[in-house]
């Protein structure tokens, strides 16, 4: 993982999944969030490692309201990043 996040390539462009940056930087674990969030473990790991085919809004929407944040400090779209 750079600072950027983990880098997933799609076309000319690329998703940048920073779940795991902010998680480190705020000092929570996987497991915290996925608990107080009632989100499910795996589901938290895919956002982490950005090994996922569809964002979820509402798993979108819980993790910026628990982590107060932005939803562009958790997942970021960069165009024509490989041009």
């Amino acid at each position: 993982m750079n600072k950027d996040g983990i880098e997933v390539k799609i076309g000319d462009s690329a998703f940048y999944f920073k779940l795991g940056n902010l998680l480190d930087k705020k000092k929570i674990s996987k497991n915290k969030l996925s608990q107080d969030t009632e989100t499910d473990y795996k589901v938290v790991t895919r956002y982490i490692n950005g090994d996922l085919t569809r964002l979820d809004i509402n798993i979108l929407e819980r993790l910026c309201n628990y982590l107060d944040c932005d939803i562009s400090d958790i997942v970021e779209l960069k165009k024509n990043v490989f041009k």
